[in-house]
């Protein structure tokens, strides 16, 4: 059995047609049957039903399709281990909030970039809960995203704690002054972002309905329509302090219980760490001061696979 072959099984399983997976995999229908023939041929039986529409992945092949990243992870990780002498290199691909590199990480992303030239470092934004469905898939190496997290397979560490805070027009006095408006709207990032859960759950006790949420992938985006009186947000003080100082928005102070947030970097638990990870935690935790302190679960691991099964 050959990895090449489960890539390719994978892919014609996904598109339910050789061709098209022939196209992604820029090569020829010929040779993507001729791999799943081999892969029938190795495992002792029929992966798919071909049909005039494609193919139909079989009862058996559904049972071997999640073998097919993990199998591939393990794999790409022992390269990396054979080829890891110790001295920082290849890639890291990290995920962030747009909030934490924009107000965090630019400083330490700048400083490891020295240091570090030979690792090709990328980061790419995403909400919290995009970042742990790719960490935990081995498509990114580590993520920071916003606590608290439950999630079996990924290993967690504090990095350090923010305080969030709602973002107004000026011309709102006070958060219960939201509700004299005949249109309340919130201003967030895409779903998924544990910020602006917190921001619905916040309204909802103050009795204030909300039409739907305005949606942006941009923090300089949602800053001017909070400025401009569109509707209100809830992002780290940090990240809004600028804006307020220079009298563009207001902010208001947030009940405790909503207005502290853990940040952590999570990791796989079972992946191999390389020596660029190594250094990358390592200078995390040179710039907040101390060694980062592993976040406790909000339910133990047995237990959090067992809810997400359910």
């Amino acid at each position: 059995m050959d990895v090449a072959d489960l890539k390719t099984f994978e892919a014609v399983a996904r598109h339910g047609s050789m061709n098209k997976a022939a196209a992604e995999l820029h090569t020829v229908q010929s040779n993507v049957t001729a791999r799943i023939r081999a892969l029938e041929d190795a495992l002792g039986t029929q992966l798919f039903e071909r049909h005039a529409r494609g193919v139909s992945v079989t009862a058996a092949g559904q049972r071997i399709l999640p073998f097919v990243p993990r199998i591939a992870r393990l794999i790409a990780e022992a390269r990396a281990a054979a080829r890891d002498d110790g001295v920082p290199g290849g890639t890291l691909a990290l995920g962030s909030l747009e909030t934490t590199t924009a107000w965090r990480l630019s400083p330490l992303l700048t400083e490891f970039a020295r240091a570090y030239p030979a690792v090709r470092l990328t980061v790419t934004a995403g909400s919290t809960a995009s970042l742990v469905r790719d960490v935990a898939a081995s498509q990114m190496d580590g993520a920071f995203v916003a606590g608290p997290v439950s999630h079996p397979d990924l290993h967690q560490e504090r990095v350090f704690t923010e305080e969030l805070v709602l973002a107004t027009s000026l011309a709102i006095p006070s958060p219960r002054a939201l509700a004299s408006l005949p249109d309340p709207r919130i201003v967030v990032f895409q779903s998924g972002c544990s910020y602006r859960q917190r921001l619905e759950s916040y309204l909802a006790s103050l009795g204030i309905v909300v039409a739907r949420p305005l949606e942006f992938g941009s923090l300089d985006a949602i800053v001017s329509c909070v400025s401009a009186g569109v509707g209100v947000t809830l992002l780290p003080r940090g990240v809004l302090a600028d804006a307020a100082a220079a009298g563009r928005i207001a902010l208001h102070r947030m009940p405790r219980e909503l207005a502290r947030v853990d940040t952590l970097f999570i990791r796989r638990e079972d992946a191999y760490v390389t020596s660029a990870m190594q250094a990358f935690l390592a200078m995390i935790r040179q710039f907040h001061g101390k060694p980062a302190a592993p976040a406790k679960p909000q339910v133990s691991p047995r237990k959090a696979a067992a809810l997400q099964g359910a």
